[in-house]
């Protein structure tokens, strides 16, 4: 009866035998893909995205109807000055006082002038200092009642504040910021569409750098660590392959079982390390597309 091997068992032969350029792990490569979506509710206006094309960081690439927002926003700044209008003017009514104050004061400084000459009596100038007090008294009250009105009018308005202040956050919410620099994989939605919270508008990556995930086993664990340099291959025409080299920026804690790709019951069993790579893209590589490792012996 003649013995066949089983894809894992070949790939372990394969990579453990004395072929110098065996590769020592398989993956596939990826990619941190963002998918941006819609954070308001409206009619997209705008929408500079296409699939393939690159966009920068924070770059605005659609707006959302916000027709209504600005009205709102409007209304609000008209309810504030309607209150701020009711707003006493402080400055004429005390200035009215003071000026009585003063005057006062320099009929006191009279009296007590004639008082000094016998040409008035203390009664007299007991009665302008009463007088004076009251109103000192008077601008104090005056003053605080003025200013317990302003303080309510200002109450008043800051709930209108904070709602304009909301519709402020709402109208950036209407513009559609690009998150990150890379390439737009996916496009969803198309100029003109009514898109709602949450609807996804695209997909996007960026492809300058890769990420190889790989699977070693429990045996290769000792031979990998972080920030190691480790040679990266993929497959080119006539057989050939493509190299560059990577970094590997994370080895898993824990071991988990051979990925679903394998089909039999007995390699589904084996316990593997998952391993990412960070590769600098030249332009070559794809997402989903299979890589290969090797390790330095």
């Amino acid at each position: 009866m003649k013995a066949t091997l089983t894809p894992l068992a070949l790939l372990m032969l394969y990579a453990c035998g004395g072929d110098d350029h065996a590769a020592d792990a398989y993956g596939n490569f990826e990619a941190t893909e963002v998918i941006v979506s819609a954070e308001g509710t409206g009619k997209l206006q705008t929408f500079n995205v296409e699939e393939g094309t690159m966009l920068q960081e924070n770059t605005v690439v659609g707006s959302i109807d916000s027709t209504q927002l600005h009205l709102k926003k409007q209304q609000l700044g008209a309810n504030i000055k309607a209150v701020l209008s009711k707003k006493p003017d402080v400055g004429p009514q005390l200035d009215v006082i003071r000026q009585q104050i003063a005057t006062q004061q320099k009929e006191k400084q009279r009296i007590e002038n004639l008082l000094k000459a016998n040409a008035a009596t203390p009664k007299q100038l007991d009665d302008i200092n009463a007088q004076i007090a009251v109103l000192q008294k008077q601008y104090s009250s005056t003053s605080s009642s003025l200013q317990t009105q302003i303080s309510g009018l200002q109450s008043e308005t800051q709930p209108l504040e904070v709602q304009i202040d909301q519709v402020r956050d709402q109208l950036n919410q209407s513009r559609v910021m690009n998150p990150i620099s890379g390439t737009v994989l996916t496009k969803y939605v198309e100029k003109g569409e009514v898109v709602n919270y949450g609807k996804p508008l695209y997909r996007i990556a960026n492809l300058s750098e890769m990420t190889l995930r790989v699977y070693i086993g429990a045996e290769q664990l000792s031979q990998v660590k972080l920030g190691q340099q480790v040679k990266v291959r993929t497959d080119a025409a006539d057989g050939k392959y493509h190299e560059t080299s990577g970094n590997v920026s994370w080895v898993a804690s824990e071991a988990e079982f051979t990925p679903k790709i394998i089909q039999t019951k007995e390699e589904r069993t084996q316990l593997v390390y998952a391993v990412k790579v960070k590769v600098k893209n030249d332009g070559t590589l794809k997402i989903g597309m299979p890589g290969e490792i090797i390790l330095d012996k």
